[in-house]
């Protein structure tokens, strides 16, 4: 199986994963009548939602190039993930509305430890799952996984705080600790949709590779680049899977086109084979483009 085909069959079983978790805790929910939860249930039609989100975002991005997008739609995962981003938002509003009602007017639960039960077993399956979408996601540079699953993860904490919580509700008879459960489960699901938004926002915006990733593309540039003077106004920025690489590259002005073309064709073979997708543009200079002063380094970066 491809990395594509990876990924598009862990997108697909993320919507059935999403359906059946979602059905065990409105299960759990319509046992118990807790509104934390209800909260915790209704988290799950975001995870819904979201998971048909980036099965769509994941089939676009990895449509190839046209004439309309001549660089690869590798972006839609972004939106993807900053859909998914408002939608936990949405959701954490939804809980503090309901929260609220059931402030005014606390209920006893009923059933608690059967509901619990199948809560549990929800977050069993969803701490796997997450843990899965997160581990490929960040190996085949998905963001729409990456997403998914940090979302996911992000509801199996809340699982486990709610058991936890409502076990000591259940025991004690301490039945406000329903709702302000349900409030910590709001706000910690606030805090993830920010997060998710601003991840995928910087990708939009064309964030650069991060710093160590950096310096391992300069030093696979400088041990390929036998023939150059100089490489200078090296460029990076991320797409989804994507990571596309610009430079120029300083020869001497006396080198044939050919001679320049193999250095080229070298540095590009070094770049592909360390890094997945990457695309790659060079600007080939003569010495009087070079920023270093002549005979400064062997190094040939400026």
């Amino acid at each position: 199986m491809t990395a594509k085909q990876k990924i598009a069959a862990l997108a697909f079983w993320s919507i059935v994963i999403a359906f059946a978790v979602m059905g065990l805790k409105f299960v759990a929910w319509w046992l118990t009548g807790s509104v934390a939860l209800y909260s915790d249930a209704l988290e799950s039609i975001v995870n819904v939602i979201a998971a048909l989100a980036a099965f769509w975002a994941i089939r676009i991005s990895h449509k190839p190039a046209d004439q309309d997008h001549p660089f690869g739609h590798h972006k839609a995962e972004y939106f993807s993930a900053v859909l998914e981003g408002v939608l936990i938002v949405l959701a954490s509003l939804l809980i503090l509305a309901e929260v609220w009602r059931a402030w005014e007017s606390p209920v006893t639960l009923e059933q608690p430890w059967l509901g619990l039960s199948i809560n549990g077993v929800a977050a069993a399956i969803n701490l796997f799952w997450a843990q899965w979408l997160i581990r490929v996601g960040l190996r085949e540079k998905s963001p729409a996984l990456v997403a998914d699953g940090r979302h996911i993860m992000t509801d199996v904490v809340t699982s486990i705080g709610v058991i936890v919580g409502l076990v000591g509700a259940v025991l004690t008879g301490w039945s406000i600790l329903d709702p302000a459960l349900a409030i910590i489960v709001a706000l910690n699901i606030l805090w993830q949709g920010w997060y998710v938004i601003g991840s995928s926002m910087q990708g939009l915006m064309d964030r650069a590779v991060d710093r160590d990733e950096h310096v391992r593309i300069r030093d696979i540039i400088s041990a390929n680049s036998r023939g150059a003077l100089e490489v200078h106004d090296l460029k990076t920025r991320i797409a989804g899977r994507a990571t596309f690489i610009e430079f120029h590259l300083v020869v001497d002005s006396g080198m044939s086109v050919g001679d320049s073309h193999i250095i080229c064709d070298r540095i590009e073979a070094a770049l592909k084979q360390e890094i997945p997708s990457v695309r790659i543009t060079i600007h080939v200079e003569p010495d009087d483009e070079a920023k270093l002063p002549p005979g400064t380094s062997a190094v040939p970066f400026a």
